[in-house]
């Protein structure tokens, strides 16, 4: 999933049934002859952020079929949930794809995911809360690709234009709606970001809420606390100092901060790689999230590489993924497209290397994880499509639907 369109990812199951035809669990009962020659082909199937991604990805790949002597094929998909449902559904699964945290347990539990965690002698390397996130019924499923958490982004041009200094950069809600206010006027808005829970979130995460308890298997949605997060969001989309990517002919934060309609946005370190691919003469800082009521928040994401349990090259897919997911070719991916390494030890290297990252960098110690429960991809949905009418509906409702949607799901054990 590309994390600038979370929402686009976040497709129904049910709805990719139907399409289909295919049965509930994706993989079959018959095992996979496999493949033992000595040059086998790969198909790689990724949900690409853009044009930096998709090279470097494809970089990689020819690097690899250089040390290996197997051949690779990238192929970046259009619709990365629709794709793999239908491989799955066909039988003829790509080797090895992209596996975002929202359908990663639909996946496992379908049996589409060959499960290779054991096969990773230093998968301690790999940061603990990444590791949780892609693990079903005890086991680690697929690495961790990268990580990204979120941070506010600044255009300085029109942080300077406003008579602003260094010193007013926000630290506090109070702090960020006044800079907010000050920043709207003549066609710029203070702050833009996207209208979805991967971005909202990080409101109800400030003020002490989230959407479900740290183990997964209780709803705390409906609360006090998530609803004064979402309200401060209200209030800031009401006053006109804050909108939706899409308000501003947008259709991302950093598109809007790179054309000088937004002078604020809340995006992760793939802004890196975007911003200097399509806005490389704009000046931007990146400063940590101001804290809420309960302190500072911010939320991760990551994909992880997902090997099929149906493909017939499970072990030369694996050593492909081994050589994606080192420290080495992790800093590579750093440097192209702007995720941070999902290895501690290529994370510190990271910090080291590039300082204009460290509030990226940093939130890691205190960022909150995505909600990874089979069948919550659907509740998830609907949030998003509630979040984009926040400005004229009351942040109660929207909870209460959620609430209700996630014991539902999580009563279903779907």
């Amino acid at each position: 999933m590309a994390p600038r369109t979370a929402t686009a990812a976040l497709v129904t199951c049910a709805a990719l049934l139907a399409a289909t035809g295919c049965s509930s669990s994706f993989g079959g009962d018959k095992e996979t002859q496999q493949d033992t020659g000595a040059e086998q082909h790969l198909k790689v199937l990724i949900a690409t952020s853009g044009d930096a991604e998709t090279k470097a990805v494809k970089e990689a790949a020819a690097a690899y079929e250089k040390r290996s002597g197997n051949k690779v094929t990238v192929e970046a998909a259009k619709d990365m949930n629709q794709q793999l449902a239908q491989s799955f559904a066909g039988h003829r699964p790509p080797d090895v794809f992209y596996v975002n945290s929202d359908q990663f347990a639909n996946y496992a539990k379908g049996g589409s995911l060959y499960p290779y965690g054991d096969k990773i002698k230093d998968a301690d390397d790999f940061a603990e809360p990444l590791r949780t996130s892609f693990t079903y019924d005890g086991k680690l499923v697929c690495l961790p690709k990268d990580t990204s958490t979120l941070a506010l982004a600044i255009n300085t041009d029109l942080w300077k234009k406003a008579g602003l200094t260094e010193k007013d950069y926000p630290t506090s809600w109070d702090g960020l709606r006044k800079v907010a206010a000050k920043l709207t006027g003549d066609g710029v808005t203070g702050l833009v970001t996207s209208d979805e829970y991967q971005r909202l979130g990080v409101f109800m995460k400030q003020a002490g809420g989230w959407i479900t308890d740290a183990k997964q298997t209780k709803m705390t949605a409906d609360s006090a606390k998530n609803a004064e997060g979402l309200g401060f969001v209200r209030s800031l989309l009401r006053s006109g100092s804050m909108k939706y990517a899409k308000q501003v002919d947008t259709s991302w934060g950093g598109e809007a901060l790179g054309k000088g309609k937004a002078a604020m946005t809340i995006e992760g370190n793939w802004l890196t790689g975007g911003m200097k691919l399509d806005y490389p003469k704009v000046k931007y800082k990146v400063v940590p999230l101001p804290a809420g009521p309960a302190g500072k928040a911010t939320l991760a994401f990551s994909n992880c590489w997902g090997v099929a349990a149906e493909s017939s090259h499970r072990s030369a897919a694996v050593d492909l993924v081994k050589y994606l997911s080192s420290g080495e070719q992790q800093l590579k991916f750093a440097d192209g497209f702007g995720v941070m390494p999902s290895r501690t030890s290529a994370l510190a290297d990271y910090a080291k290397q590039a300082p204009d990252a460290k509030a990226w960098v940093d939130a890691n110690s205190y960022a909150q994880g995505p909600v990874t429960v089979a069948g919550f991809d659907k509740v998830l949905s609907q949030f998003n499509t509630q979040l984009q009418s926040l400005r004229t509906t009351d942040p109660k409702k929207i909870l209460a639907d959620l609430q209700r949607n996630g014991e539902q799901t999580l009563a279903k054990g779907d």
